[in-house]
């Protein structure tokens, strides 16, 4: 029995491949320092922790709600709401297990074959997977250095045609730390209010910003009704392993959401939803607290950085990830990913993994102690000397 042809345009994340290489090596017991995951390296916050306990002694280990519980649902609404200055309700929200479902399962529901999907390059990678495993056409937009690793407004007018059904925005942005910025993002609304499309909004980083406040293109004036917003609680709430996302989306993408969540997932666990409304509705110093030492690590980190032979790199605006420039290295941003692993100890990611623009470019997660990270700059200036 061989696999179905679409297998063959399913693609993966390579920081997940990067990790089992890297365990292999710290298995013949060499040191390495892990700058490929992007994942908050917190403890999720103990009165989360504290809710979900609770929720387990009373018995919230059952099916839920496949659009997700209604107490969960409020908070999240009154949450993006009073965040985005928007108004929704709970019956435009659809919770789910983890961001990803918030990009297949809208593009499964609105994409038919040769419709053209415009999205940023480089970026996270499983949004090219996706349209390239439904049939649609990937038209990536490429985020270049001299503008932010932020569109070029006129590339992306170009860009867009009568088969275009879905623009992604991604900002605060990965791989890059990049932002859109706040007239960019108007000038983009201006540009799709009156095409049909969908805009999908991936807005995971949102609370992970160091000067201000992305704008969502959800405000703006028609947008509301042309956009999914796709947010969770695994970056700002160091809630990874616990897989709980959300949507907020037009009611009638809602019933076809619901659909594709029923004949996958049934719903998303109880009890990490009760969690999930402590997380929203509880304390938020401790959110506050790691983006205050994420932003300290971001400039010690960059700073380290560009004292490393052949490597130039900006401080993000936002997430945790440093995309340095390695043109100057000599290597391709793979071969030099690669011995960076085996030479230097140091585990990060080739920038062409996340699309062609990212070639000459290497992702480093700083969602590492301040300690590990100043040692891997050590340890990368010495092999690269």
């Amino acid at each position: 029995m061989n696999l179905a042809e679409r297998m063959q345009r399913i693609g993966v994340e390579s920081a997940f491949e990067v990790l089992v290489r890297a365990r292999a090596l710290e298995a013949q017991g060499r040191s390495v320092i892990h700058l490929e995951i992007g994942e908050p390296d917190f403890p999720t916050p103990r009165h989360i922790v504290e809710a979900a306990k609770q929720a387990l002694d009373e018995g919230w280990t059952h099916y839920g709600p496949t659009q997700g519980f209604p107490e969960l649902r409020e908070a999240v609404a009154a949450h993006v709401s009073a965040t985005r200055g928007i108004s929704v309700g709970p019956e435009r929200v659809c919770i789910v297990p983890g961001g990803k479902p918030i990009i297949f399962f809208p593009m499964l529901a609105l994409l038919e074959a040769g419709d053209e999907v415009v999205y940023p390059n480089p970026g996270f990678p499983i949004y090219e997977s996706m349209i390239r495993f439904l049939g649609a056409k990937p038209v990536p937009i490429p985020l270049v250095e001299e503008h932010g690793f932020s569109f070029n407004l006129d590339v992306l007018r170009d860009a867009l045609t009568d088969r275009t059904r879905m623009l992604v925005l991604n900002s605060p942005q990965n791989p890059t730390g990049g932002l859109i910025p706040p007239e960019d993002i108007r000038a983009i609304a201006e540009m799709v209010r009156d095409r049909d499309l969908m805009v999908l909004s991936d807005e995971i980083y949102s609370r992970i910003c160091y000067d201000g406040s992305p704008l969502s293109i959800a405000s703006l004036p028609g947008m509301l009704e042309k956009t999914i917003i796709l947010d969770g609680f695994s970056k700002t709430y160091a809630m990874t392993g616990w897989r709980m996302g959300y949507g907020v989306m037009p009611e009638w993408l809602v019933d076809a959401v619901n659909k594709l969540m029923v004949n996958s997932n049934s719903c998303t666990a109880s009890f990490t939803q009760r969690a999930g409304i402590a997380a929203l509705t509880g304390p938020q110093d401790e959110v506050e607290r790691m983006v205050a030492e994420f932003r300290r690590r971001r400039d010690a980190f960059c700073d380290g950085l560009n004292t490393v032979p052949g490597f130039r790199c900006a401080r993000p605006g936002g997430a945790f990830y440093a995309f340095a420039n390695v043109e100057g290295a000599g290597r391709s941003s793979r071969e030099l990913a690669d011995w960076l692993l085996q030479e230097a100890g140091v585990a990060c990611l080739n920038g062409g993994a996340f699309g062609a623009y990212g070639e000459g470019y290497i992702r480093f997660s700083y969602a590492n102690s301040y300690e590990n990270l100043m040692e891997a700059v050590a340890r990368m200036r010495r092999a690269l000397a």
